[in-house]
């Protein structure tokens, strides 16, 4: 068990408190193995999960509980998304829906380095119930119209993660309204691209966004007219460009609602299709411009019953935290699931999040602890986060209590390996670190990139919560697989969702092959009512990706290559964009290269760059702060972070610690970089070297380091 922490005590003490433990568990265990139904948590952990359905190792591989069938929807007939929360307001009219939180006052705090900080103190939720929520979505969809929007007509969203974001888009739903959405962090050209492809002329945008992003490339974007702003305040807009008006989202809600507008409605009103486009999302992608992914209403409603089934006992007793963007489809997909459950959400940012976040000024509480959340989405990133914060504050505390902690740690993890809990050990030692999350999350759902097995297990043992980590695509409506809630196994994205089927085609070039022992590999092609229609405008790049078997069913071919395993879980080991050929023939999986180095302590980010005219593999590493700063400290090394970062003796340091790592996680010879750059800067979406849910864009890393690349390459 490499993820075990070092216990540092006496032998003698350690030997006495394992014989404590020894008498507990034996006295404790047999009345709470019968009452816990330990045994049955075991048993469904290890059973088969999905098998292929053709009897061929390259399946296609179907989940246990739909081999004769896919499922498409939730409730018989509910294959809209209007149909949807009309069906949820009408069961749980009087159920908090959506929430967001008061702010009672800003103020500008000066940091000691004369950086002023913005902090809030925020009061408690306001909640819209499921009936006060449709009826926003109504009046607001009829005031669109009242200002021309007409159905199938595309209409853009380009707004924070906030309760009016998820009216807007039920308003749009419900009136038919294909909805464009773009995420806050694309660039400005990539943003008016997204607008003139999909030719909009009605924008709904917040005050902050339209100021900061929106306003520079107006006049970039000559059909829009109509600029929808959700925030209450009515303010004077100066220097928008005529011909263009500004309105808030309440004066459109009160055209909507007058009776006049009512009649005009019937002429206008066209219910959507299952088959009509529901959204039109921008990705960033990993590589060039954005592509608008095609998802019609049908597609989101297969993809989330998939989700709703690995989730379990989920209803309207769960409370969800929403903060990541709404413009992915993790956040949006997450949403609909638990409105269609009748759940509540509460909004909150990665700024707000917990009492330490950024903006939360010392003292007051942070949206989780106000909120405490049963159910929780989280991107790795995010997860790392806090496991760094936790294991921090551990370093800091006294021997004993460090002490305790580790030995509790190690406790749980063996106790969990074995599929058992361990209460007394959640309400001594873990309770402080769950209440970081508010204390009630039960289930945390994990998706957009690989999460690394040290952090899985850290989230297992201190926040007491399974994690279901998933695999999905925007071009999948999110939907793939999601391991379950109580298969502890890390590394692992689980099996298909009862509304998938996954396929591995034979990569030739790669050497992955479905006949490969003990596993079969291959690219992991995903079939199902959930594959959407394909990207906006782009015929060429359709028929490259998708495609109709026979039966008429979609599939859309991922880039990525899998292995599953005899239990039908998936595993994710390589992608074919990553693949480099070096001088000598040798191929290099750079991805396979950057996740094995990942998790070394010294290691934050990591970027493996191979060019084909080369013999070997450099790499740019954002280093841990901490870790980095203790390192130079042995070497005797002074200066600011900038200048440690750019000493040539620490490189060297560095990379001889990340070959130890190479060598011991078998990483071949040619695989290991042999020069890498240490970077002073983080990569965050804000400096477009990483996408939204912080996957590297290499072309972009590559541009921001070419003069490093030719010096580790000329031997400069």
């Amino acid at each position: 068990l490499k993820m075990k922490l070092k216990e540092d005590m006496n032998p003698l003490l350690l030997q006495v408190f394992r014989s404590v433990v020894w008498v507990y568990s034996v006295i404790t265990f047999i009345p709470w193995y019968f009452f816990s139904g330990a045994g049955t948590n075991l048993d469904r952990a290890r059973r088969i999960k999905a098998r292929t359905v053709s009897g061929h190792p390259a399946g296609p591989y179907r989940a246990i509980n739909s081999q004769q069938k896919l499922v498409a929807w939730l409730h018989p007939g509910v294959d809209t998304l209007d149909k949807m929360f009309e069906h949820a307001a009408g069961r749980f009219p009087q159920r908090d829906c959506l929430g967001t939180r008061e702010v009672l006052s800003e103020e500008d705090e000066l940091q000691p380095n004369g950086k002023v900080f913005k902090k809030v103190i925020l009061g408690n939720y306001n909640w819209l119930s499921y009936a006060e929520a449709y009826e926003a979505a109504k009046c607001f969809g009829s005031g669109l119209a009242a200002l021309g929007q007409r159905p199938q007509c595309n209409i853009a969203i380009f707004c924070e993660t906030r309760a009016e974001w998820i009216v807007a888009a039920q308003a749009c739903f419900m009136y038919n309204f294909p909805l464009v959405t773009l995420y806050a962090t694309l660039g400005p050209m990539a943003i008016a691209h997204g607008l003139n492809e999909t030719e909009v002329t009605h924008i709904i945008t917040s005050k902050d966004l339209l100021q900061s992003r929106l306003k520079a490339i107006l006049c970039d974007v000559p059909r829009l007219r109509y600029i929808i702003v959700v925030d209450s305040k009515p303010t004077s807009w100066p220097d928008i460009p005529r011909g263009i008006m500004v309105l808030n989202m309440d004066a459109v809600k009160e055209m909507g609602s007058r009776p006049d507008n009512s009649e005009y409605l019937c002429i206008v009103i066209k219910k959507p299709q299952s088959s009509d486009i529901a959204v039109i999302m921008y990705t960033s992608g990993s590589t060039g411009i954005p592509k608008g992914v095609m998802i019609s209403h049908g597609n989101i409603i297969a993809g989330i019953t998939g989700m709703a089934e690995r989730i379990p006992d989920l209803n309207e007793t769960d409370t969800y935290i929403g903060y990541l963007p709404l413009a992915h489809v993790l956040e949006l997909s997450a949403e609909l699931v638990c409105i269609s459950h009748g759940c509540r959400i509460g909004y909150s940012s990665p700024q707000t999040l917990a009492d330490q976040s950024t903006k939360i000024k010392k003292g007051s509480k942070g949206d989780t602890s106000v909120l405490k959340p049963t159910l929780m989405a989280a991107v790795p990133e995010i997860m790392d986060r806090i496991y760094k914060n936790v294991m921090t504050k551990v370093e800091e505390m006294s021997k004993l209590q460090k002490t305790l902690f580790v030995l509790a740690y190690n406790y749980k993890m063996e106790q969990i390996s074995k599929g058992y809990s361990t209460p007394l050990c959640d309400s001594l030692v873990f309770k402080r670190v769950r209440a970081l999350l508010g204390g009630n999350t039960r289930v945390l759902l994990s998706g957009g990139a690989p999460l690394s097995a040290a952090t899985q297990r850290f989230m297992n043992i201190c926040l007491c919560c399974p994690v279901g980590q998933g695999y999905g695509l925007t071009e999948t409506c999110g939907a793939g697989t999601i391991s379950e809630v109580w298969d502890y196994s890390t590394g692992r994205v689980g099996a298909p969702l009862v509304c998938s089927e996954i396929t591995l085609k034979d990569w030739e070039e790669g050497g992955y092959y479905s006949t490969d022992k003990p596993n079969p590999r291959g690219e992991i092609l995903i079939g199902g009512p959930n594959v959407t229609m394909g990207y906006y405008k782009n015929e060429a790049k359709n028929r490259e990706d998708f495609y109709v078997d026979e039966n008429g069913q979609r599939w859309f071919c991922t880039g990525d290559i899998g292995e599953f395993h005899p239990d039908g879980c998936l595993k994710i080991i390589d992608r074919k964009k990553d693949l480099v050929k070096l001088q000598a023939g040798e191929y290099v999986s750079l991805g396979k290269v950057e996740a094995v180095l990942k998790n070394c302590p010294l290691i934050d980010n990591i970027c493996a760059y191979a060019n084909s005219d080369q013999s070997y593999v450099i790499s740019f590493v954002v280093p841990n702060h901490k870790q980095l700063m203790a390192l130079a400290e042995q070497m005797q090394v002074r200066g600011t972070w900038e200048e440690i970062c750019n000493n040539s003796q620490m490189e060297k340091e560095v990379l001889r610690i990340i070959t130890e790592a190479a060598i011991s996680a078998k990483l071949e010879r040619f695989e290991i970089p042999k020069k890498i750059r240490l970077s002073s800067e983080p990569w965050t979406p804000e400096t477009g070297l990483v996408t939204d849910a912080f996957k590297l864009k290499r072309k972009e890393l590559k541009t921001h380091y070419q003069e490093d690349i030719e010096r580790m390459y000329g031997g400069k």
